[in-house]
This record gives C-alpha cells, sequence and structure tokens, in this order.
C-alpha cells in the first residue's frame, strides 16, 4: 500500500527546481554600457561626434564674444565717448571764448557792447552745464580731477571778471587790473585743466575706435571658423568611404549655417570697420583738428586783447600770437587734408580769412610800437570789413561751419558701424547651437546601424 503525500515544497526547493536541473538558481544577466572602442569604425564616429560638437559650441563662444567686444566699442564710438568728447571740446572752447570776449569788451571803455556781455553770459553757462554732464558721465579719477579743479576755479574767475566790470563801469584803472588777472587765471589753471579733459575723452575715443575697427581677434575668428568648415567637409568625405553614403544631412546642414554664419560676419565686421574708420578719418579726426585750431585761433585773440589792455608794448604778445599763427596755419593745412566734401569749402574759407586776420595783426603790431593805442584800438575790435574783430568772428564762423560738417559725417558713419553688428551676437549663438545639434543628430543616426 503506497502512500501519496501531496503540499507545497519549501520556498528554498521551489527556487531549485525551477532554476533548473542541477538544482541551482541561474545567475542575473547585468548589461553594461560600453563606449565602442575607438578603433572600430562605431567608436572612431562617436568621438567624431563629440569633437565635433564641443568645436562647434567652441567656435561659437570665440565668434560671440568677438561680436560683444566689437559690438561694444562701436557702440561706445558712437555714443557716449563721442558724446564726452564733444562737452571736452565745448567747455575748452567756451572758456576761451568768455576770456577774449570780456577782455575785448574791456577795450569798448566804461560800458562794453551788451551782445559782448550776453555772449560771455551765455559762454559761461553753456561751460558750466558741460561740466556738470561730464562730471557725471566721467569714472576716469584723472578727468575728475581736472573737472573738480574747473567746477572749483570758474566761480573764482567769474567773480574776478564782475568786479573788473564793475570798477570799469566806475572808470578806475583797477578794472584793467581785475580783468589781466581773471585772464591770467583762465590761463595759467583753467585752460591747462580744460585742455586735460579734452586730450584724454579724445584718448578714450580713439581707443575705442581702435578696439571696434581691430583686426586681431576678428582674424583668428574667421580663420577658426574657415577650419569648422574645412573639418566637417573632410569629416563627409571619411563617413561617405566608410559608409557609402553620398550625403550626410546633418553635417550638410551644419556645413551650410556654418557659411552662412562666416559670411555673415565677414559682412559685418568689413562694413562697420569701413564706416567707423570713414568716420574717424574723416569725421572725428578732422573735428578735432578744427577745435585745436579754433583754440589756438581763441588764444591768439586773447594775445591781441591782453596786449591792449595792458599797453605794455611786452613783446611775449606778439611772440605768442606768431607761434599760434604757425600752429593755426598748420592744423587747417591738415584738417583740409583729412575732411570730407562737406568740411573742404569752410576750411578753404577759414584758410583765407585767417591769412587777412594775420595780415592785420601786422598793422597793428606797427601802431603798438608806434604806442598808437587809438588806432590799434580802433583796428582791433572796429566793426569795419578789414578790422581783427570782424575777420576773426568771420573765422570763428567758418571753423564752426567746418566743425559741424566733420560731425555730421562722423556721427552719421558711425551709426552705420554700430548698426552692422544689429542681431549677429543672437544669430551667431543660434548658428553655433544648430551646428552642434546638426553634427550630433547626422552623427548619431550613423551610429544607430551598428547597434
Amino acid at each position: 500500500m503506497s502512500t501519496t503525500v501531496t503540499g507545497s515544497p519549501p520556498q528554498g526547493q521551489t527556487a531549485s527546481h525551477r532554476g533548473g536541473a542541477g538544482g541551482h538558481a541561474a545567475p542575473r544577466v547585468r548589461r553594461r554600457l560600453r563606449l565602442p572602442r575607438a578603433s572600430t569604425t562605431p567608436g572612431q564616429l562617436w568621438l567624431v561626434r563629440a569633437g565635433l560638437v564641443a568645436l562647434c559650441l567652441a567656435w561659437g563662444a570665440l565668434a560671440t564674444l568677438m561680436v560683444i567686444q566689437h559690438a561694444s566699442a562701436a557702440h561706445d564710438v558712437a555714443a557716449t565717448d563721442e558724446s564726452l568728447s564733444l562737452d571736452a571740446q565745448q567747455i575748452y572752447q567756451s572758456l576761451a571764448d568768455a576770456d577774449v570776449t570780456v577782455s575785448t569788451a574791456y577795450l569798448y571803455g566804461r560800458t562794453g557792447p551788451y551782445a559782448d556781455r550776453v555772449r560771455y553770459q551765455h559762454d559761461i553757462a553753456v561751460a558750466a552745464a558741460d561740466l556738470k554732464v561730464a562730471t557725471a558721465a566721467s569714472g576716469n579719477s584723472s578727468i575728475g580731477a581736472s573737472l573738480g579743479t574747473l567746477s572749483a576755479v570758474l566761480p573764482v574767475y567769474t567773480g574776478y571778471v564782475e568786479d573788473g566790470q564793475i570798477y570799469n563801469s566806475l572808470g578806475l584803472p583797477a578794472g584793467g587790473s581785475f580783468i589781466q588777472v581773471a585772464s591770467e587765471e583762465m590761463h595759467v589753471t583753467m585752460l591747462p585743466a580744460a585742455r586735460s579733459v579734452y586730450a584724454q575723452e579724445n584718448a578714450r575715443l580713439m581707443t575705442a575706435g581702435a578696439q571696434a575697427t581691430g583686426l586681431p581677434l576678428a582674424v583668428i575668428t574667421l580663420v577658426a571658423g574657415l577650419a569648422v568648415c574645412v573639418l566637417l567637409f573632410r569629416v563627409q568625405r571619411w563617413l561617405s568611404r566608410r559608409t557609402h553614403r553620398t550625403v550626410n544631412v546633418g553635417l550638410f546642414l551644419a556645413s551650410a549655417v556654418a557659411v552662412a554664419a562666416l559670411v555673415w560676419l565677414v559682412v559685418a565686421l568689413a562694413g562697420s570697420r569701413s564706416d567707423l574708420l570713414q568716420a574717424t578719418q574723416h569725421g572725428s579726426g578732422p573735428a578735432q583738428t578744427l577745435a585745436q585750431a579754433d583754440i589756438t585761433a581763441l588764444q591768439a585773440r586773447g594775445d591781441q586783447t591782453l596786449n591792449l589792455i595792458s599797453r605794455t608794448g611786452d613783446a611775449n604778445f606778439q611772440q605768442d600770437f606768431h607761434a599760434a599763427q604757425s600752429e593755426l596755419s598748420t592744423e587747417l593745412g591738415s584738417a583740409g587734408a583729412q575732411s570730407a566734401a562737406g568740411g573742404a569749402g569752410p576750411i578753404a574759407a577759414a584758410r583765407h580769412t585767417a591769412t587777412a586776420w594775420f595780415a592785420v595783426n601786422q598793422r597793428a603790431q606797427q601802431f603798438d610800437t608806434a604806442a598808437d593805442y587809438g588806432a590799434e584800438t580802433q583796428l582791433e575790435i572796429g566793426s569795419g570789413p578789414g578790422s581783427a574783430g570782424t575777420l576773426f568772428g568771420q573765422l570763428e564762423a567758418d571753423l564752426e561751419a567746418a566743425i559741424k560738417a566733420d560731425q555730421a559725417v562722423f556721427a552719421s558713419n558711425a551709426a552705420a558701424g554700430s548698426d552692422a553688428f544689429s542681431g549677429l551676437e543672437a544669430g551667431i549663438i543660434a548658428a553655433a547651437l544648430v551646428m552642434a545639434a546638426s553634427c550630433g543628430w547626422g552623427l548619431t543616426r550613423r551610429l544607430a546601424e551598428y547597434r
């Protein structure tokens, strides 16, 4: 008699019997992701894909950095630095013109012309306003020190002038002394400080212009872009031989985007550089030279009037005038060679007027030598067509017209040079991302065929 035992086997035995005839559990198989060997085609594809993606992104970063630097410098040239340079120029011219105007007005007697008083007050108001603007916008410590000097000494100067006008209106000789002291304060302290501000702002403008038109980083970026295009082409040829596929869509798209980005870069850089060079060489360059010529003319006119006020026959005034005459002729010649067509006419007129003005000064010197101060004064401040005052006023008008013409050339070309970079930064970033993604996608499709 046999007995059949039914029941559930122990858990351990259940697992053993399910594992196989040997009574042992089958080991679990874990798949580990292994990179293909570099010696195999999949391994080479993997390395090429990683390298191309990194290279496209690196070139995009380099090109973006270059565009940011050039665009920022071009914007500074067109907006910030040029406006500060013009403010500094206006400060100097306003101060020098105020000094000449008040000195000339003194020669008329106890009460100077009303127009001269208005002009003097206008010059002082413009200088004070420009000082505030330049001080607020300037972050340079040395420029700030010069502007601080001007701000501190300007009320001292106007105080001397006011005292001189009061004494002069009363017919007291001390009026001339106060005017001379004021002029000395202007020439010894204020004008050198204003010249320092003007020179430093012009240097900043030239530095920004040089950075905006600089070639080293731009050339490196373009050469690197060409290298990327060549590498993409060679990879496509290598891939075509390995896979027997004529065109890889991803690499072809990356190549097309790279070429388009390079063409955009070349066009933007060439256009911006051409416009900015035109702006500096035929705009701000001659305008700065003309501004210096105006300053020289104001100094020479100041020497004329101070010689009359002092009535000492001091030869230093004439020596200074002749030095200014030589300097002014050189500056006008240089500006005429640089200036665009719009400023050539006023510069030619200024040179003609300056020659006539110099001739009048020779006649005035003869009166001064003979101590004929009445005739000398009339020749210097008279309103006739051949007087020094009339010719100086015409010279100032010619110089102002030439400066405005050159500044218009600068403004239009500098704006065009800055606008050439519009949208380029975003375009380069997008192009680099598209190139990297296209390379990754195109080579990933080839890798998938080996799995």
